[in-house]
């Protein structure tokens, strides 16, 4: 009886077709310098993730239906190489400082570039999106100031659910016209309050691991 070879499972045709474009974007003559890597795949897409922040500047113009729903899909793309970028670097073990340094950085600036583009439209309310970015200045703070004494605040679920919401939140505020039967503005506010919500509990949930440590270290 012959038995035939094994069919690749999806997961695995996925895993093949991810180590092809890895090894083609390696091949570039960029990459390599001297033996050493200037920039690596992953580090690429978090420049390409910074680079979509000029085209939320076209939010200005207060978009129609066609070009807000363009804008929409763009920064949920955006998004998504938040978790490609972060996959590909644990598959192959190419963590560096500098996609350490990067990675933060263009999470923060296209979800707040966004959020401050969409105050001058009138889309999402000006309060909030100043109390979110304050929190996140605050907890980068207390991160900073328990680090440099040798104590690691890990981030935490709420904070990384916080982030989800309103990544929801805005995509929804930005597409803000009737959207598959579904009033999109309305729904975007709903889990904009949702994203405020997460936002005052895991910020408070920083403050407090802070002060305890600031008591212990009395």
């Amino acid at each position: 009886m012959r038995i035939g070879k094994k069919s690749p499972t999806e997961s695995e045709k996925v895993g093949r077709m991810i180590d092809y474009l890895k090894n083609c974007f390696d091949r570039l003559a960029l990459v390599e310098k001297h033996g050493t890597a200037i920039i690596n795949l992953p580090n690429a897409i978090t420049l390409l993730r910074i680079g979509i922040v000029p085209v939320l500047f076209f939010l200005l113009l207060d978009p129609g239906t066609m070009w807000s729903l363009i804008i929409a899909g763009l920064f949920i793309a955006a998004a998504l190489t938040d978790l490609l970028d972060g996959y590909l670097a644990r598959r192959y073990q190419i963590i560096t400082n500098l996609g350490k340094f990067l990675d933060p950085i263009a999470d923060k600036l296209i979800v707040n570039t966004a959020m401050i583009l969409l105050i001058a439209i009138h889309r999402i309310p000006a309060w909030v999106v100043a109390f979110i970015i304050i929190r996140d200045f605050v907890v980068d703070g207390i991160r900073t100031i328990a680090s440099s004494e040798g104590v690691i605040i890990e981030a935490s679920k709420l904070g990384k659910r916080k982030t989800l919401c309103q990544i929801f939140a805005i995509s929804a505020l930005i597409i803000h016209y009737p959207f598959l039967g579904a009033n999109a503005h309305l729904v975007g506010i709903v889990i904009l309050y949702i994203a405020l919500w997460l936002t005052v509990y895991s910020g408070s949930d920083y403050l407090i691991k802070f002060y305890r440590y600031t008591r212990t270290k009395k």
